[in-house]
């Protein structure tokens, strides 16, 4: 009865060790206080039946290797029902916070016990692998059980913080030297990030308590081999702060089809709107996303990236959605100015992103970006292209009135004209297709590749002028339809990006056209004109009867009076819409027509037979004929 009593004491006292000791070394403190207090407890019998320790024998015995076997083997045989007492009391423990319907990281004494009997149990589990032995797969699955548990339950816990610290304090990027935990945190919060002009800024997100408790559940799990599950949960959770503070400006994820059929006066504002969102998405805050991925997955590569990448994809990628459908659609040359915008965005973004997309799972969303921005600039392309099939397919069969500007050199030049401001992009977009036909770049090139496709438009525009010009009947009218067109040509590319792009040879070249159309004018109006008041002939008729040359002077002044009247019948009504084209081409007509027509009146008062009465077979003195020139050209205004 005496021993009977006595296992009963021992039985207790180890029980009160089990209980009270979270781990095995507090477990055998217990136990030693309890042998110092009482000779009965000694840790021979209170810890017969824990592994036997493994104690070096002393430096001067000689060692007994069958001894040392001996004891090997000994503990080798306790240790399964150690790490087995183990298992249950840990089951015990997690499951009161497994079980528990209250948040664990509420109290801070409960996260610590909790996060203890994880390691303890992620230490046990390593030691059952280190055993191998088939009888000990029953209890290594158990273990196994009650981790996946744990994990199970440090997943809920680990959203539970994400979701509870749902605030955003915006601060300055931190210095170089600055503490990487973050520990000067501004105070102010908000729910989600709103449009800002200054990019030069950082949102913490989560508080520096929060990210260590993260970082503590995160490096468990990861030991676990449950970091895919973490990030991913990490994912979930903080993709909707991204995607709300995207949404906040704006901005609502539409399908393809969709943004296609979308008229395209509201598809600018949306672009204008989506310009904003890209940069602070990209600015703001993906750099901050991967900043706090960094901090709550420290030291646990590649986990960091997993998570920023389930963290800011979603939103990235239907940004850049929203671009790729734009890219795709009609290409109407109004829509050039928009694109060019969002070229240049995801241009400018392309650096900025090279060091924070390069890892493992996030150099794809880096790849994306640039396949967007590949996309913008062939639609940049491609609108070019669709330019120089409007000016080809412009009909040539309705003939401007009165030879002025016709709406495609008005609308070709001015288009241009516009374009030509956002100059270096469009070189470098050109330069990109022409990279990528493997045309090796030329150190010292002539020209652009800008400008070679800008000169073409020019010979395209130029060429459907001239088939255009053919429509009227009349050749004078034609060459003013052209000196028109011409003209503006000309003007609209001095000055300006156009211009230099098209160099000054372009320009000369251009100018003489408009110099040879004027003359091609003058020789077809106004040659017969003159030839009509030449004296040729006159002279001689004269010598032998002045009745005769009289007569024929003004038979020819009534040739010269009929032409002057048709031509201003039919010319006033005509267009000349430079003011100092027109100015110069009246000059010129006058240059022409009054010297040869004030010699003309003289010879007529010369001639005896007309003698005083000359005067009165002249109907228009020289002053009508040039007031007569000087209405020429004004086209509505005359009439």
């Amino acid at each position: 009865m005496e021993d009977n009593g006595e296992e009963k004491l021992l039985a207790a006292v180890r029980h009160i060790a089990k209980t009270l000791g979270r781990t095995e070394t507090m477990a055998d403190d217990i136990l030693q206080v309890f042998s110092a207090f009482d000779g009965r407890f000694s840790l021979d019998k209170i810890s017969s039946d824990r592994p036997l320790p493994h104690r070096r024998p002393p430096a001067d015995s000689p060692p007994d290797a069958a001894a040392v076997a001996g004891v090997r083997r000994e503990a080798d045989d306790h240790r399964p029902l150690s790490l087995e007492r183990t298992v249950r009391t840990l089951d015990r423990q997690i499951s009161r916070f497994v079980s528990s319907n209250s948040f664990i990281w509420s109290d801070a004494g409960d996260a610590a016990a909790f996060l203890e009997a994880v390691d303890d149990l992620l230490a046990t589990i390593r030691e059952l692998d280190s055993l191998a032995a088939p009888a000990d797969k029953p209890l290594l699955d158990r273990a196994d059980d009650l981790l996946q548990r744990c994990m199970l339950r440090l997943e809920e816990e680990f959203r539970a913080i994400l979701d509870r610290s749902d605030g955003a304090g915006i601060s300055t990027p931190p210095s170089h030297d600055s503490d990487s935990d973050g520990a000067d945190v501004d105070d102010d919060r908000i729910p989600v990030a709103a449009p800002v002009d200054d990019y030069n800024l950082v949102i913490d997100a989560l508080p520096p308590g929060s990210v260590a408790d993260l970082h503590a559940i995160a490096r468990r799990m990861v030991v676990a081999g449950f970091g895919s599950e973490c990030a991913e949960a990490y994912g979930v959770s903080r993709r909707g702060f991204v995607d709300e503070s995207v949404a906040r400006l704006g901005l609502r994820p539409r399908p393809a089809d969709e943004v296609q059929t979308t008229p395209w006066s509201g598809l600018e504002d949306e672009i204008a709107r989506w310009v904003k969102a890209a940069k602070m998405a990209f600015l703001i805050l993906v750099p901050s996303e991967r900043r706090l991925c960094e901090r709550v997955f420290a030291s646990l590569p590649p986990f960091a990236d997993l998570a920023f990448a389930a963290t800011c994809r979603p939103a990235a990628a239907s940004l850049l959605s929203f671009a790729d459908a734009v890219a795709v659609g009609p290409r109407e040359p109004e829509r050039i100015f928009r694109l060019v915008d969002m070229y240049e965005t995801l241009r400018d973004l392309l650096p900025e992103l090279d060091h924070l997309l390069s890892e493992q799972y996030s150099v794809t969303l880096r790849a994306e970006v640039a396949s967007a921005h590949r996309a913008l600039g062939a639609a940049i392309r491609g609108i070019f292209v669709e330019l120089e099939n409007l000016i080809r397919r412009d009909p040539a069969k309705a003939a401007v009135p009165g030879g002025g500007l016709h709406p495609i050199t008005r609308y070709v030049m001015n288009y241009l004209r516009a374009a030509c401001v956002s100059r270096r992009t469009l070189e470098e977009v050109m330069d990109e297709d022409a990279a990528g036909a493997g045309i090796l770049p030329d150190h010292h090139p002539p020209s652009s590749s800008l400008a070679l496709q800008v000169a073409w438009i020019m010979d395209v525009l130029q060429s459907n002028l001239e088939a255009k010009s053919k429509v009227y009947p009349e050749a004078p009218l034609s060459y003013i339809f052209l000196m028109n067109n011409g003209r503006y040509m000309t003007q609209k590319a001095r000055g300006n990006e156009l211009g230099a792009l098209l160099g000054d040879d372009w320009i000369r070249r251009q100018i003489a056209m408009v110099r040879r159309w004027s003359n091609d004018y003058l020789r077809a109006t106004w040659t017969k004109v003159v030839a009509v008041l030449r004296m040729d002939g006159v002279s001689a008729a004269a010598a032998s009867s002045s009745a005769t040359a009289g007569k024929a002077l003004r038979e020819r002044l009534r040739v010269f009076n009929n032409y002057v009247e048709d031509i201003w019948r039919v010319q006033s009504g005509w267009v000349v819409a430079d003011e100092q084209l027109q100015t110069d081409l009246r000059l010129a007509v006058a240059t022409m027509v009054l010297p040869a027509y004030r010699n003309f009146i003289g010879r007529l008062r010369t001639t005896a037979e007309a003698g005083k009465q000359a005067d009165r077979h002249v109907k228009y003195s020289v002053e009508d004929v040039e007031a007569r020139i000087n209405q020429l050209f004004e086209g509505a205004r005359r009439r």
